[in-house]
């Protein structure tokens, strides 16, 4: 759990089953604050579970996430839980599940 506990980091981490740029995620996790993201990013990137990459050159200056080898493990897992909240929300009626 220590890997993918707290309230944001499994939502993060099925966003970037697909590589993404910052700005992109920042779009795809709009309720998550800025600071958090960021913070959330980094320690996941010290755990071994997502990789940065920065590509300079001619500004904007470019950065990218993904998942590594060994996050890329948790997908099956990520995408299992994904499947049950859709599940439960439908079944409950408790939300609109948007593909």
């Amino acid at each position: 759990m220590k890997y993918i506990g707290g309230k944001w980091k499994a939502v993060i981490l099925i966003h970037l089953i697909e590589k993404k740029r910052y700005s992109e995620l920042r779009k795809a996790c709009k309720v998550i604050t800025e600071r958090t993201l960021s913070l959330q990013l980094k320690e996941m990137e010290e755990d071994g579970l997502v990789k940065r990459t920065v590509h300079t050159g001619k500004p904007p200056l470019k950065v990218e996430y993904e998942l590594t080898d060994f996050g890329k493990t948790l997908i099956p897992l990520l995408e299992a839980v994904a499947r049950w909240g859709r599940e439960t929300a439908e079944r409950n009626k408790r939300i609109k599940v948007v593909e």
